[in-house]
């Protein structure tokens, strides 16, 4: 192994270059739909030795003696964010006359953008590294920190976080109801780069103990939690959820959108599955409606029609305000629907999808002919808030449209807010690719972190529900149409507030950064 290191250590130009964008690369693997973690555990202490070399000259400025630091950090980002975010392309064939020459910007831009953080991560590291378990430290606290900036920066993408290579099942996902995605992120890298320490031996004891001890606590703890009895759930909801697998490429064609709305209703208004009572509540994917109520007044009554006492039809919808006089503003929208047609409350997405929903900056990059590339034949507005929408038997049900629910501090549900998670998203922009299948494992991770259900609705591909432990309870695979109906048991099973969840997260990975600090100060000291 040690020998094996120090070709690594001792490699230079393109050829660091390569590995430091295989090893990136490799570690994808460990995402949905692969689940294979186990590939971290080279891609990690690859990237370790890699930067166990990356020292610039002594005569070389403060700055570009991190550049070597940096270059191979970006390089590992670019790798890994390239071989992870390639489907979003997909997007962009869906009406490739006018978007696919924006396929390369989509396909390579945007990796090429994220792995700045991942440079950034492991210039972090560098500035507190050291020759033992130290500089294991600095990079799992360079890491964690280059993901809680993700989360934010530039209005965030923390897609695909590194923690979420370590929670492929649901024994591995307890954890992070007490640690929240920072430190599951920390404890992750941590983890997956101990084992570079078989190269130097220096401190191989103590790495190797804290390996068994942190997946031992990991796995431990996620089979006491789904081990332990679950108290009986005082209230339930029946719930349909409705999977259409609408063609995106007819989705606003005028002359199919009354065909698209039938198979809405009827999917809808089917008798109950075997064993299963009326739905109270039926959930309809983002933007399932393929038309402005405004423009179709049947439509509501229609609704109402379908429904029966008691029930409720949430569903995602395309919400105008305004009139064609002061100009229209439209909103990318849940509405809550009764039994008698009317809309009885709505919710807007907050956070929208750059470039997908709204276009930064339009009118610069107007001028250059840029538009919008997916989402609608609209540009949309953002909401001013979320709350959460009052179902059936007075739940509280917060709503999350699209990949809001990738982002663990927007989800931040208690007792006090809600008593479960609804996403609804259209990831059929994505077809049968690695991207639907990563956006449902964040939002199962959700569910986890909140300890709620999550009622997941996708135009096509992947409904479900999960429980509050991230069980799946039912779904619907990519590709099929047709409505599953479950029992819900509305209970709390959170273990910390979300709140709690954010300073354990920050705690972690503040120990991290004060271990990284000694042993690099003591490594000084031994030096001087």
């Amino acid at each position: 192994m040690e020998r094996q290191a120090g070709r690594i250590i001792l490699l230079w130009g393109w050829r660091r270059a390569l590995v430091a964008f295989l090893a990136g690369a490799l570690a994808v693997l460990a995402q949905a739909p692969y689940d294979f973690f186990a590939v971290c555990f080279v891609s990690f202490p690859l990237l370790v030795w890699l930067l166990d070399g990356a020292t610039g000259e002594a005569s070389d400025g403060f700055l570009r003696r991190l550049l070597p630091a940096f270059a191979i950090g970006w390089w590992f980002g670019f790798g890994y964010f390239l071989a992870g975010l390639w489907w979003v392309g997909s997007a962009l064939l869906v009406e490739a006359d006018s978007f696919a020459w924006a396929l390369p910007f989509a396909v390579v831009g945007i990796p090429l953008a994220l792995a700045f953080f991942y440079g950034f991560a492991a210039v972090v590291a560098r500035l507190l590294w050291s020759n033992d378990i130290g500089r294991i430290a600095a990079l799992a606290f360079g890491f964690a920190l280059a993901e809680w900036l993700r989360g934010f920066l530039f209005t965030g993408f923390p897609w695909n976080a590194v923690g979420y290579a370590a929670m492929p099942v649901p024994l591995l996902m307890q954890s992070v109801s007490v640690t929240g995605m920072v430190g599951m992120n920390a404890l992750a890298v941590f983890v997956f780069a101990l084992p570079a320490l078989l190269a130097a031996r220096r401190h191989l004891r103590l790495g190797a103990a804290l390996l068994v001890v942190l997946v031992a606590a990991h796995a431990g703890f996620g089979y006491i939690r789904l081990a332990a009895p679950e108290k009986p759930a005082a209230r339930s909801l029946d719930v349909r959820i409705v999977q259409p697998a609408v063609d995106l490429t007819e989705k606003w064609d005028t002359s199919v959108r009354d065909r698209i709305f039938a198979t809405m209703m009827g999917l809808s208004a089917k008798a109950p599955e075997p064993g299963h009572d009326r739905p109270q509540l039926i959930l309809w994917p983002e933007t399932s409606v393929p038309f402005l109520f405004t423009e179709r007044p049947d439509a509501l009554p229609a609704i109402g029609e379908m429904l029966g006492d008691g029930q409720m039809l949430v569903a995602g919808v395309v919400r105008e305000e305004g009139g064609s006089a002061a100009g229209s503003r439209y909103y990318n929208s849940v509405v809550a629907i009764d039994e008698r047609g009317e809309i009885v409350d709505a919710v807007d997405k907050v956070h929208l999808v750059p470039f997908g929903e709204y276009l930064p900056f339009a009118d610069l990059l107007g001028r250059f002919g840029l538009e919008q590339v997916v989402a609608g034949p609209m540009t949309f507005a953002a909401g001013n808030e979320r709350h959460p929408i009052a179902l059936p038997g007075g739940i509280r049900a917060l709503p999350f449209i699209c990949y809001e629910v990738i982002f663990p501090d927007l989800v931040a549900v208690d007792a006090t807010s809600a008593e479960l998670i609804v996403n609804v998203t259209n990831d059929a922009w994505f077809g049968d690719t690695p991207g639907p299948y990563q956006h449902f494992r964040q939002a199962q991770i959700r569910a986890v972190e909140n300890g709620v259900p999550l009622l997941r609705a996708a135009n096509n591909g992947i409904s479900a529900v999960v429980d509050p432990r991230g069980r799946i309870v039912d779904a619907l695979a990519i590709d099929a149409r047709g409505a599953i109906d479950v029992r819900v048991p509305i209970s709390n099973t959170a273990i910390v507030s979300s709140g709690q969840r954010r300073i354990n997260g920050m705690l972690i990975m503040f120990l991290l950064a004060v271990a990284a600090c000694i042993l690099n100060v003591r490594q000084r000291l031994r030096a001087n």
